[in-house]
């Protein structure tokens, strides 16, 4: 017989640095998950992505009992990486930040495609292209799809 899910909770969690300090303690502890069972598994699963934020989809159950999934690092952190920016622009419609180019786009999106909602590279591109555009990142060159 299938376990009971209970719920779901969802973090965003460094690589290899899952410990019982806010906000993993509080959100698992309140669901009677054990803290520590939790941060060792998550840091052996992650320990070749030191320092990346991963997000990351608890599910547990009513036997108190928890799987997990870990997702690729979100877009605008990767193209904080792919920029060398420290964080966006505070005006993003008026001061543009940085440059990137469509191969750059391209990456990002063939490293995100399976946690994203569209079936083809064309669409997880111009999704990248737009969250680039919302940062204040221009996306320079024409759009072309290169395999």
């Amino acid at each position: 017989m299938a376990k009971e899910i209970a719920g779901l909770i969802k973090l965003q969690i460094k690589g290899g640095a899952a410990n019982p300090s806010p906000p993993v303690g509080p959100a698992l502890g309140s669901k009677g998950i054990n803290i520590m069972e939790f941060c060792k598994q998550f840091n052996a699963r992650t320990q070749d992505k030191p320092g990346k934020i991963l997000p990351v989809v608890i599910t547990y159950y009513t036997d108190k009992s928890f799987d997990f999934v870990v997702k690729t690092p979100p877009v605008a952190i990767q193209l904080l990486e792919a920029t060398k920016l420290k964080s966006g622009s505070a005006e993003p419609n008026r001061k543009k930040v940085s440059e990137i180019t469509w191969m750059n786009v391209q990456q990002i999106a063939q490293d995100k495609m399976v946690d994203l909602n569209c079936f083809e590279l064309e669409a997880a591109m111009k999704m990248v292209a737009g969250t680039a555009r919302s940062m204040g990142i221009t996306v320079k060159g024409s759009f072309s799809i290169n395999n």
